[in-house]
Protein backbone atom coordinates (compact mmCIF):
# COMPACT_ATOMS: atom_id res chain seq x y z
CA UNK A 1 0.00 0.00 0.00
CA UNK A 2 1.52 3.33 -0.99
CA UNK A 3 1.79 6.10 1.55
CA UNK A 4 -1.12 8.57 1.18
CA UNK A 5 -0.42 12.26 0.64
CA UNK A 6 -0.86 14.72 3.48
CA UNK A 7 -0.88 12.38 6.49
CA UNK A 8 2.25 14.01 7.88
CA UNK A 9 3.00 17.75 7.70
CA UNK A 10 6.16 19.53 8.91
CA UNK A 11 5.92 22.39 11.41
CA UNK A 12 8.52 24.64 13.00
CA UNK A 13 8.72 22.55 16.17
CA UNK A 14 7.91 19.07 14.86
CA UNK A 15 5.04 17.71 12.76
CA UNK A 16 1.28 17.47 12.40
CA UNK A 17 -0.07 13.94 12.07
CA UNK A 18 -3.50 13.28 10.53
CA UNK A 19 -5.23 10.55 12.53
CA UNK A 20 -8.43 8.54 12.11
CA UNK A 21 -9.54 7.32 15.55
CA UNK A 22 -11.40 4.04 16.04
CA UNK A 23 -12.84 4.02 19.58
CA UNK A 24 -14.23 0.85 21.11
CA UNK A 25 -11.67 -1.44 19.44
CA UNK A 26 -10.87 -4.82 20.93
CA UNK A 27 -7.16 -4.44 20.11
CA UNK A 28 -5.64 -0.97 20.53
CA UNK A 29 -2.73 0.33 18.48
CA UNK A 30 -1.66 1.92 15.21
CA UNK A 31 -3.40 0.03 12.41
CA UNK A 32 -2.09 1.34 9.09
CA UNK A 33 -3.87 4.00 7.05
CA UNK A 34 -7.52 4.95 6.70
CA UNK A 35 -7.89 7.25 3.73
CA UNK A 36 -5.27 9.97 4.12
CA UNK A 37 -4.73 9.45 7.84
CA UNK A 38 -3.03 7.08 10.25
CA UNK A 39 -5.62 4.76 11.80
CA UNK A 40 -5.32 4.43 15.59
CA UNK A 41 -7.54 1.96 17.44
CA UNK A 42 -8.38 2.57 21.10
CA UNK A 43 -10.41 0.51 23.56
CA UNK A 44 -12.04 3.51 25.25
CA UNK A 45 -15.33 4.88 24.01
CA UNK A 46 -15.67 8.51 23.02
CA UNK A 47 -17.15 9.52 26.38
CA UNK A 48 -15.82 12.49 28.36
CA UNK A 49 -12.52 12.52 26.46
CA UNK A 50 -11.51 8.96 27.38
CA UNK A 51 -10.84 7.93 23.77
CA UNK A 52 -8.76 11.08 23.13
CA UNK A 53 -6.64 10.45 26.22
CA UNK A 54 -6.02 6.83 25.19
CA UNK A 55 -5.31 7.89 21.61
CA UNK A 56 -2.56 10.29 22.76
CA UNK A 57 -1.12 7.63 25.07
CA UNK A 58 -1.14 5.01 22.29
CA UNK A 59 0.56 7.39 19.85
CA UNK A 60 3.14 8.44 22.46
CA UNK A 61 4.06 4.79 23.00
CA UNK A 62 4.25 4.08 19.25
CA UNK A 63 6.40 7.16 18.63
CA UNK A 64 8.53 6.65 21.77
CA UNK A 65 7.85 10.20 23.01
CA UNK A 66 6.42 11.62 26.21
CA UNK A 67 2.64 12.08 26.11
CA UNK A 68 3.21 15.78 26.83
CA UNK A 69 4.85 16.04 23.36
CA UNK A 70 1.45 15.41 21.74
CA UNK A 71 -1.61 17.64 21.49
CA UNK A 72 -4.88 17.47 19.58
CA UNK A 73 -4.85 20.50 17.26
CA UNK A 74 -8.20 19.80 15.60
CA UNK A 75 -10.95 17.18 15.72
CA UNK A 76 -11.29 16.65 19.47
CA UNK A 77 -14.97 15.77 18.99
CA UNK A 78 -14.69 13.64 15.84
CA UNK A 79 -12.83 10.65 14.44
CA UNK A 80 -10.66 12.70 12.08
CA UNK A 81 -7.99 14.53 14.09
CA UNK A 82 -4.80 16.51 13.63
CA UNK A 83 -2.20 15.73 16.27
CA UNK A 84 0.76 18.04 16.88
CA UNK A 85 3.95 16.11 17.62
CA UNK A 86 6.59 18.37 19.17
CA UNK A 87 10.32 17.71 18.97
CA UNK A 88 10.31 15.01 16.29
CA UNK A 89 10.49 15.48 12.52
CA UNK A 90 8.64 13.64 9.77
CA UNK A 91 11.51 11.28 8.95
CA UNK A 92 11.69 10.10 12.56
CA UNK A 93 7.91 9.65 12.72
CA UNK A 94 7.95 7.57 9.53
CA UNK A 95 10.79 5.44 10.88
CA UNK A 96 9.09 4.86 14.25
CA UNK A 97 5.73 3.97 12.70
CA UNK A 98 7.09 2.03 9.70
CA UNK A 99 6.37 -1.47 11.00
CA UNK A 100 2.83 -0.47 11.98
CA UNK A 101 1.94 1.43 8.79
CA UNK A 102 3.32 -0.77 6.07
CA UNK A 103 2.23 -4.24 7.10
CA UNK A 104 1.47 -5.51 3.58
CA UNK A 105 4.95 -5.53 2.09
CA UNK A 106 5.46 -7.64 -1.04
CA UNK A 107 7.06 -10.99 -0.42
CA UNK A 108 6.33 -11.16 3.31
CA UNK A 109 3.27 -13.43 3.17
CA UNK A 110 3.14 -17.21 2.77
Amino acid sequence: MPEPDGWLLPTGDGSILRVHARPGASKPGVAGFHGGAVCVRVRARAIEGAANRELLSTLATALDVAPSSLAIEAGAHGREKRIRVRGIDGAAIRARLATRLFVDKPGTHD
